[in-house]
């Protein structure tokens, strides 16, 4: 019996359904047993990557130096028992037909790339500019299980309840089963994404790519994945066999073209899969804490590509991998001096050039927001923005008693705001387009804007003019008073271009 295997596979399931878990439960009021930042402290390239662009210690941070140590015990652990986006493409690859194992030189070239990768994100963190969340796997499975995995599951879940009630005539225990569903998994409102399709397509294309060469993501182009090959090198565990007869069963068998045609392996690039440990037909690879102490080993390593030894053409690889990182970063920067603020961010966010950098563009706030207001952006605010959240009041406003995006961002990109702080926080101005207002430009009764305001003593006024039965209600915006939640603009009958609109005009950004 397979008992690693099966610990490994159970370990991977686990964690995978926590992590869905933590997401799910990531709705108003916020309910989970998990605070959604938790996987988001494990993850060391996020964490480490945006307190240096930020020159900050993020809260939390010291739950990833943790990681890196258990990594400097166990090795590559992480990737291969815990990763959400890890066992998603293992469940892709499981559907890819046997294929003879790689050459050794294939396999170190694929490796490349990805260390490439970790060094420009830290190449340009350190001149100020985040690039860590565009590859991260933390951030990419929550994005794609936040943004597209939730709400297609509630919508037809949800769907197939109602058809089994309304259409099939069922009764009894579905009926019972769906009011207690609603209460729990299927009371997550399903919220509209216009944009959610690249990130379903960015998503694919990672557990695609495992249909062409396992874990081919996680060989080739994870950075996290690299981060933490260069701490397993230097790890306790060790892969030892002996007595090898030479079968290549074992190199056939890694998922991760670890294993060299002599049976040794590449020590950062074991996931601990364990599947090496049962293919092996005399029984003779086993994992053992033993530390490498030999010259011998140690040269072999080096010789390889397995140890701390570079050679020319790495070399030059790392230094066209700075020249990138270091031109991503001064082109940022020369282009920084009057940053795009067109769109209206959530309560308190960071300053916009100090926002950008430290959102991870996790898709948390986005879920979390009770309306559906706040979407990811695309192009609006410059390539340097993609992805990061804006409020979008046609869709949905910022709810006057909410303060979760504060409360489920990972790195204070938007700040946690006690909830009268909140209120007071300007997200932007309205404004009242009179040449298509109601009252303003038809002369008949309109006061919708009005009434919904939030502010105690109302941000939109009337005017009364007239006399008698003639006397209109006119709004117009208190400017001392508006916050910019724009409820106004989401609950203004006028259409198609509503009449009032909430831009980000002396927003209160810290």
């Amino acid at each position: 019996m397979k008992r690693l295997v099966s610990f490994r596979r159970s370990s991977q399931i686990i964690f995978l359904l926590t992590f869905i878990y933590i997401l799910w439960s990531t709705t108003y009021p916020l309910k989970g047993l998990l605070h959604p930042d938790t996987f988001f402290k494990l993850d060391p390239l996020i964490m480490i990557a945006t307190s240096i662009c930020q020159r900050i210690m993020l809260p939390g941070a010291v739950l990833c130096l943790l990681m890196l140590f258990l990594t400097l015990v166990l090795g590559r652990f992480f990737c291969g028992w815990i990763c959400p986006l890890g066992t998603m493409i293992d469940a892709a690859g499981s559907m890819k037909r046997a294929a003879p194992p790689e050459s050794d030189a294939a396999n170190r070239g694929l490796r490349k790339a990805k260390f490439a990768i970790l060094f420009v994100v830290f190449i340009s963190a350190i001149f100020g500019l985040q690039t860590s969340w565009i590859l991260d796997p933390i951030v990419a499975a929550a994005r794609f299980v936040s943004l597209n995995l939730i709400p297609i599951a509630t919508f037809l879940l949800n769907a197939f309840f109602i058809f089994l009630i309304r259409d099939l005539h069922a009764g009894g225990g579905v009926v019972d089963a769906y009011h207690a569903l609603k209460s729990s998994i299927l009371g997550v409102h399903v919220h509209y994404f216009p944009h959610s399709f690249l990130i379903l397509a960015f998503f694919l294309c990672i557990c695609g790519a495992a249909l062409i060469k396992e874990r081919l993501w996680c060989r080739m182009l994870c950075p996290l994945g690299a981060l933490y090959a260069l701490v397993a090198r230097f790890s306790l565990l060790r892969r030892v066999i002996q007595g090898c007869v030479q079968c290549k069963r074992c190199k056939s068998a890694c998922r991760m073209g670890a294993i060299r045609d002599d049976a040794d392996y590449a020590k950062g690039e074991c996931i601990l899969c364990m599947d090496c440990v049962y293919e092996c037909p005399p029984h003779i690879t086993k994992f053992v804490f033993k530390q490498c102490s030999t010259a011998k080993v140690e040269a072999r390593q080096n010789d390889r590509g397995g140890g701390p030894g570079i050679s020319r053409a790495n070399f030059i690889f790392l230094v066209i991998s700075s020249i990138l990182g270091l031109g991503a970063s001064f082109g940022k920067r020369t282009s920084a001096g009057t940053p795009r603020v067109n769109v209206i961010r959530p309560p308190g966010s960071l300053k916009e050039e100090r926002f950008v950098d430290r959102c991870v563009r996790c898709g948390n706030c986005m879920k979390v927001c009770p309306t559906n207001g706040l979407q990811p952006v695309m192009l609006e605010s410059g390539i340097e923005g993609m992805w990061t959240p804006r409020l979008v009041p046609e869709i949905g406003y910022c709810e006057y008693n909410c303060t979760l995006c504060g409360n489920v961002c990972p790195t204070g990109a938007i700040p946690r705001l006690a909830l009268e702080a909140k209120k007071k926080m300007r997200l932007g101005l309205a404004e009242i387009d009179r040449s298509i207002c109601i009252p303003w430009a038809h002369g008949k009764t309109c006061i919708v804007c009005e009434e919904h305001c939030p502010i105690s003593n109302k941000a939109i006024k009337l005017d009364r003019s007239g006399t008698g039965s003639a006397q209109i209600s006119r709004p117009y915006v208190d400017m001392t008073l508006c916050i910019g939640c724009g409820i106004c603009q989401a609950k203004c009958p006028v259409r198609p271009v509503r009449a009032i609109g909430v831009s980000p005009q002396q927003a209160d950004r810290t």
